[in-house]
């Protein structure tokens, strides 16, 4: 395998880059062969320093409007805590409160208030799992 830089290419590489280069050109076949697997390795590691350094996604919040439907505050709220992944668990959830205002009257600033609740716990929840 020969490594091959467009002329284009050439003027924007950085010094680093440069030195690598003229390293690898040195190397035999096989020596290139696994300094490409390697590279391709740590590429896939996500080292824990990064994973601290990058920022998690902030919940985009929308005030709550004085009248608004239980379905209502679901989409709001979802749209709200877009990054959370775990659905299913969270649609449990939501439907359940859904089907108390709707079958059980339970009053929607009640169901509404929990919904929050709920979502605000799943976020927290998603937060420690995804530094940890």
């Amino acid at each position: 395998m020969i490594l091959q830089v467009p002329v284009g290419k050439r003027k924007s590489l950085t010094a680093v880059e440069k030195k690598l280069l003229a390293q690898f050109k040195c190397l035999s076949e096989t020596q290139r062969e696994t300094l490409l697997s390697f590279a391709e390795f740590l590429a896939t590691q996500t080292p824990q320093d990064l994973l601290e350094a990058t920022p998690l996604p902030e919940p985009r919040y929308t005030p709550r409007p004085e009248q608004e439907s239980v379905i209502a505050a679901i989409k709001r709220l979802n749209a709200t805590y877009f990054m959370l992944e775990n659905r299913a668990t969270l649609l449990n959830e939501t439907s359940l409160l859904m089907t108390q205002h709707v079958m059980q009257g339970r009053d929607i600033r009640e169901v509404i208030d929990e919904l929050e609740t709920v979502f605000a716990r799943f976020f927290v929840e998603w937060q420690a799992e995804t530094r940890s």
